[in-house]
């Protein structure tokens, strides 16, 4: 008589501890469950069941969530069909949300693939075995909802009490034995801000004050070695950095503060000068918004949904209003619309004619931003068209507004698409590519990075532009890109000279000429293999 052929059955077995109390040991929590777990794999051997060799083992990860890296990869192994059955100690190490029980539970079934909770039997194929499921998943989900409970309880008391309960370490202080302890040097520089801020009165002037004393945010080290902070101030962090009352003895939770622990740095009489300052400054901020001559501002957003502010540069004491996009002043033009920035003349002029064409007898008397707060509920503006949408019960005048929707046909609805383009904002600067005398013609990208280089090292130096970070805003391009640009200005003049007359190696390259232009002229040159 023949034996009957058994066919192999792959077992994963899946193993999660929550925190990392215990790793360090020999024989940890994780290789329980993997012992266990390998000797239920093994009682099933007449079966055909085999462990597989990779450890799917997720150390220090909530259930709360299936963004766990083990899980993952036993997931996309799953996918490639690399899995029969999967084996865990109990059903609260895969997880503890029923929503994301059942998500696995789809996947599973589609790939035919069995689940077994060694310490709790039953099988996932009937439907008193899901039920079973769904009644221990509920009890685990409300475990953990209760533990969160707790814990959150518990801050909220520590915090009421004035105990510091963990979290980013404020600088002047270091955290020790679960308390924050006054750090003198970095308190004196914490004090220094406050005292400035009240001297110069704005935050901008302190921003840039800050950057030319040397005064960083705090450096920070985590767990992991990784190092954070020790970078110059910017406008937001140094706003909130004035408003943080933990530097007069003070701990917040949830928009309430309470007396703390740890003792004061900055003194309360001038903590309180610097907010009536801050407040002050805002009211006047936004009454100067609200008066400026920026008709669509609040209105006026890119195609990705980014709302776009009004601002200005002075060139040769002429001032240029314009709009950027919200994403470029952040400094992330990835996440900027197709117009990251665009005169404001030139798309006023034609939003407020087009609109006035659509609404239907407009009041003589309405104008400019009055006009545009009564009509006018958005723009969205992108390469190739403007969008306006009308506020409700504005009715369009489909005759007068078709000589501005002529790419979309008539105005649908409450909105009018308009052709249109900007004009552009980078500077022209024709190149001569004629053969110079010499026979030789000078290479057009090389010659028109370095003079945009020596234009913009110009708008640096005469206010034109404040900043670099400006700067890139002006021209639509990262202010990397910009510091990287106006190197060329430092090139040597005989290697500027070389290349305007084309007499440049054909090797030279603009990526090559800008890695030489950091250094010393002397150095270029041999870098350059001109010496």
């Amino acid at each position: 008589m023949t034996t009957p052929i058994v066919k192999p059955v792959r077992c994963a077995i899946y193993t999660r501890k929550s925190t990392e109390h215990g790793l360090e040991l020999e024989f940890n929590s994780l290789d329980a469950q993997r012992e266990a777990c390998e000797a239920y794999v093994k009682s099933q051997a007449h079966e055909g069941w085999r462990a597989l060799s990779a450890r799917y083992e997720d150390a220090a990860y909530s259930a709360g969530t299936l963004d766990r890296p083990a899980l993952q990869q036993l997931l996309k192994d799953i996918d490639a069909r690399k899995v029969d059955v999967i084996v865990v100690y109990k059903i609260d190490r895969l997880t503890r949300s029923l929503a994301d029980f059942a998500k696995l539970v789809e996947i599973f079934d589609a790939k035919s693939i069995s689940f077994v909770a060694i310490t709790q039997q039953f099988n996932t194929t009937t439907s008193m075995g899901r039920l079973t499921l769904n009644v221990l998943l509920s009890f685990a989900q409300f475990e953990r909802e209760l533990s969160s409970e707790r814990v959150r309880d518990k801050v909220a008391a520590s915090r009421r009490k004035g105990k510091w309960t963990g979290g980013s370490v404020p600088m002047g202080y270091d955290a020790k034995d679960k308390k924050l302890a006054v750090n003198e040097a970095e308190a004196k520089e914490v004090r220094c801000i406050f005292r400035r801020y009240l001297e110069l009165g704005t935050v901008k002037l302190l921003q840039d004050d800050l950057r030319t004393e040397k005064i960083h945010s705090k450096e920070r080290t985590n767990v992991n070695g990784l190092v954070s902070g020790g970078m110059p101030w910017t406008y937001g962090p140094l706003a909130h950095f004035l408003r943080n009352r933990i530097y007069i003895g003070e701990i917040g939770h949830k928009g309430d503060w309470f007396p703390a622990e740890h003792k004061p740095i900055v003194d309360r009489d001038v903590f309180n000068q610097v907010q009536q300052h801050l407040n002050s400054n805002r009211v006047e901020r936004k009454f100067q918004r609200m008066e400026s001559g920026a008709l669509l501002a609040g209105r006026l957003f890119d195609d990705r949904g980014n709302r776009m502010s009004p601002s200005f540069s002075t060139k040769r004491g002429i001032r240029y209003f314009f709009y950027v996009s919200s994403a470029l002043m952040r400094g992330h033009k990835d996440k900027a619309g197709s117009i990251g920035r665009v005169s404001a003349p030139e798309l006023e002029a034609t939003v407020i004619k087009a609109a006035r064409a659509y609404v239907r007898r407009p009041e003589p008397e309405i104008a400019g931003r009055a006009f545009v707060q009564t009509h006018i509920a958005r723009v969205m503006v992108s390469k190739g068209q403007v969008r306006i949408e009308f506020e409700p019960g504005v009715n369009g005048d489909k005759s007068e507004a078709d000589e501005f929707s002529e790419a979309s046909g008539e105005p649908v609805s409450n909105h009018v698409l308009l052709p249109w383009s900007p004009a552009s904002t980078r500077p022209l600067i024709k190149i001569d590519e004629r053969a110079t005398s010499s026979g030789l013609k000078p290479s057009s990208v090389l010659v028109q990075a370095i003079a945009r280089a020596h234009l913009w090292l110009q708008q640096l130096s005469n206010g034109t532009c404040a900043t670099v970070e400006e700067l890139a805003i002006k021209n639509n391009i990262h202010p990397k890109v910009a510091r990287k640009a106006i190197r060329l200005a430092f090139l040597a003049p005989q290697i500027t000279s070389m290349i305007i007359s084309g007499e440049q190696p054909q090797s030279m390259t603009l990526a090559i000429l800008q890695d030489a232009s950091g250094l010393s002229w002397s150095e270029q040159q041999k870098s350059l293999n001109l010496a």
